[in-house]
């Protein structure tokens, strides 16, 4: 039998191989259909455009090279290497084990992010800046950071604190507490996103538009929607990217644009485009993801359980001193690997629901306001319009822009037969 250290080095052999395999795929195809788009666009989207999202889509891809190899490199020295190991040694002399722990998982945390740095700096300000849609400062850049270690530091080391805790003292049940600790802290975080965590990020401002205003609280009422309110998030201080989104539990949801949206659509447009993300609110998709979570979460967890308990697993990944927090670092570091075949599935899921969004869209505003949005979204966000089947396959939590619009299209055609 194989040892499970051959078994991590086949799983990631594979999973660097498909993931580079899938890149070089993605490249090719964008690369050889970069001259002309699809001809269901050849009238709406000019060739400038087209040449555009092409060349932000291989600059994006060229990018993702780099994390993948970084990726790799990091996950062996962790592990193969002795990097965890070593870490161990170094932090918890003289220390309580709950704090050594507590202080080793954020310490592989912060390594990871800080080697990340660099990538996102490029992707920040060399790609996005040459594309055009950079609209960050590096001290706007760096006080973000600031912010999310900060908030990572008071939320997420009482939590690791309370893991390690229950881990430790709640016997061969732990995980099962564990997991009603995750799902309950999940739940607040959504609960309270909107109102506490969000406004550290961005400013939102209620829609000014009273016309606007009225046309999306017609369609709420026509949805049967309710929200405690219609934002606009000063998205233009980082990007001209444009989208929409819902946020928040309960009497908590808030409606979101980015003003860069509001500047890109027409009202009939961005009616249509709420409309989609009404269908996600309508068909339960947050609820259903929710669920999926906490079954996949539960799982994981009952893994760890096992695997904490077994010796082959931390000799197979470098560590020589079994603890619950190297347990928790290995898990987390191998476990991508192990489940990146299960990512055609996930993005499968979400393309559903985007279609299940669409049709309910379709139903509440005209398809071909939807239509034309997402064309204009597509064109300003520089999206490929021309992705490889099997990449897309793979990654793509939305369909095919294709695919998509032709869906839309048999809506608009059997909407208008209806008396």
């Amino acid at each position: 039998m194989p040892s499970f250290q051959s078994l991590f080095l086949a799983a990631l052999i594979l999973a660097f191989g498909l993931k580079l395999w899938l890149l070089l795929r993605q490249m090719r195809h964008v690369w050889q259909h970069r001259e002309y788009p699809p001809a269901r666009f050849a009238e709406s989207v000019p060739l400038q455009a087209h040449y555009k999202a092409a060349d932000y889509t291989l600059a994006k891809a060229r990018l993702s090279m780099l994390h993948l190899v970084l990726e790799a490199g990091l996950l062996l020295a962790f592990t193969l290497g002795g990097g965890l190991r070593s870490l161990d040694h170094l932090l918890t002399p003289g220390l309580p084990p709950l704090f050594a722990g507590t202080l080793l998982l954020l310490s592989v945390f912060l390594i990871g992010a800080l080697l990340e740095l660099p990538l996102g700096l490029y992707q920040q300000f060399g790609i996005e800046s040459r594309f055009g849609f950079n609209r960050q400062t590096l001290g706007g850049y760096f006080a973000d950071l600031a912010k999310q270690a900060l908030l990572a530091l008071v939320i997420g080391g009482p939590l690791l604190l309370l893991v390690l805790w229950l881990m430790g003292i709640m016997g061969t049940t732990w995980w099962i507490w564990v997991w009603s600790v995750w799902m309950g802290f999940n739940l607040l975080v959504l609960t309270l996103y909107p109102t506490v965590i969000a406004p550290l990020f961005n400013k939102f401002t209620p829609l000014a538009d009273t016309t606007l205003k009225a046309r999306i609280e017609a369609l709420l009422q026509r949805a049967g929607f309710t929200a405690s309110g219609v934002f606009v998030m000063d998205g233009s201080r980082r990007s001209s990217h444009g989208n929409a989104y819902f946020t928040g539990l309960g009497r908590n949801k808030r409606i979101v644009f980015y003003d860069t949206l509001l500047t890109q659509l027409s009202p009939e447009q961005i009616e249509a485009v709420l409309a989609h993300e009404l269908g996600h609110f309508k068909h339960h998709h947050i609820v259903k993801r929710i669920v999926l979570m906490s079954a996949l979460s539960l799982s994981l967890l009952a893994l760890l359980a096992w695997l904490k308990q077994a010796p082959w697993f931390y000799a197979g990944l470098g560590v020589s001193a079994p603890s619950d927090a190297t347990a928790l670092a290995l898990f987390f570091l191998v476990l991508p690997v192990f489940l990146f075949p299960l990512t055609p599935l996930m993005s499968l899921h979400s393309r559903r629901h985007e279609f299940e969004a669409d049709t309910f869209a379709a139903h509440h505003s005209k398809p071909s306001h939807l239509i034309s949005a997402l064309v204009r979204l597509y064109q300003d966000n520089a999206a490929t319009l021309t992705p490889d089947p099997i990449y897309s396959l793979f990654y793509d939590s939305h369909p095919k822009a294709v695919e998509r619009i032709a869906k839309l299209e048999v809506h608009a055609q059997a909407l208008s037969r209806m008396p």
